[in-house]
């Protein structure tokens, strides 16, 4: 046999252990990595989870107000709040008609807006006083500018006002904005019925729609007033 034939032979057969063995250290260094990735993406999508929700400590109240997008998780922990001695009534956004709802009303069919639906539930689970906040348009910001002369017109000392858990920092911080001098204290309460988990919302297709949703309108409402 050729002598350098046989030393190459015999320097494969050193380094193919070394080979096996580099390349099973990789695969551990991958799957470490990987295994890393998993673990630290939990904690940090949690706390973006965490970061849209908010809930002030709660207190005797005068009204507890349900916000037009809390729908029927809003109207569940309003009745709850109410059953608990929180306050003794609750209020409810005025719907204003859009395009579709006139067409129906036109067309004679029997339609009933959001707000008349969400009286009608309370009323079903015991509240008895209910009353309508007047509002000419929807949205949020809408609202956080129609609570301040509401609660001034009434001198309510403080209210309750009842968000979906995504929403509530978001509806703090337009309240906080808005109620500045006004006398009224407002505490923010996310609805323990919430379909959004602050801890688990990147698992789900609409857990995820909400969560990048919330999460953009949140940050830009930091960017337009940080020390909100």
């Amino acid at each position: 046999m050729d002598p350098g034939s046989e030393a190459a032979g015999t320097r494969d057969e050193l380094t193919s252990p070394r080979r096996r063995r580099r390349r099973i250290l990789l695969a551990i260094l991958v799957l470490l990595v990987a295994v890393g990735a998993l673990v630290f993406r939990r904690p940090i999508l949690r706390g973006l989870g965490r970061a849209l929700v908010v809930e002030d400590a709660l207190g005797p109240a005068d009204i507890i107000v349900v916000a037009s997008d809390a729908g029927g998780a809003g109207v569940l922990e309003a009745a709850d709040l109410v059953q608990g001695g929180v306050a003794p009534r609750v209020a409810v956004f005025e719907d204003p008609p859009d395009v579709v709802d006139r067409e129906f009303l036109r067309r004679g069919v029997p339609y009933e807006d959001v707000a008349a639906r969400s009286t009608r539930q309370l009323r079903s689970l015991g509240v008895a006083q209910v009353e309508q906040i007047p509002r000419a348009v929807a949205g949020s910001e809408d609202e956080s500018r129609v609570i301040p002369g509401w609660c001034d017109q009434h001198r309510f000392g403080s209210i309750v006002v009842v968000s979906t858990a995504d929403h509530s920092r978001r509806l703090r911080r337009l309240l906080r904005r808005s109620m500045g001098g006004h006398p009224t204290r407002v505490v923010v309460r996310p609805s323990r019925y919430s379909p959004f988990d602050p801890e688990r919302w990147w698992e789900n297709r609409d857990g995820v729609r909400i969560g990048i949703m919330e999460l953009q309108k949140l940050f830009l409402d930091v960017l337009l007033h940080p020390i909100s």
